[in-house]
């Protein structure tokens, strides 16, 4: 167990993911002009903290084992899936739930049907992301 409290390939994208977290914090206050806290229990916003932490681990494996390593190997594809999901699948996700609310408002307003709001903000833009794999590879070279 002790081995796992100093284990920098745990700690490092940790720490990756809270600088991120915190980011969004930052941006989503600017945006509003007031402290807002919401975005830590949020997916979505500037920048993506699950692409800034597996880029880290990515980015801190090629740095310590080198990039032959099998597991930076493994630690590389599982980058690629995160990255993929968080601007392809989850971003159309919340496409689809904007489309969804929009007929919902219209059945609402026509039938008289009550419904729960879908959250649409579920993955990143492009932008977001970049920003995250920035972010990881930074603090990965850094730790």
């Amino acid at each position: 167990m002790s081995g796992l409290a100093h284990n920098p390939f745990i700690w490092t994208p940790l720490l990756a993911w809270a600088v991120g977290q915190m980011l969004k914090v930052v941006t989503a206050s600017v945006q509003r002009h007031q402290l807002t806290l919401r975005p830590l229990g949020m997916s979505g916003g500037m920048p993506s903290s699950h692409t800034a932490m597996t880029v880290c681990l990515t980015t801190d494996l090629a740095r310590r084992l080198g990039p032959g390593s099998p597991i930076f190997g493994a630690a590389a594809i599982l980058t690629i899936v995160v990255v993929y999901d968080a601007t392809g699948v989850r971003r159309a996700v919340g496409q689809q739930a904007a489309v969804l609310n929009q007929v919902l408002v219209d059945l609402r307003q026509h039938l008289g049907l009550r419904h729960e709001r879908l959250r649409e903000l579920v993955g990143h833009t492009p932008v977001e992301v970049l920003a995250g794999v920035l972010l990881g590879v930074a603090v990965g070279l850094l730790a």
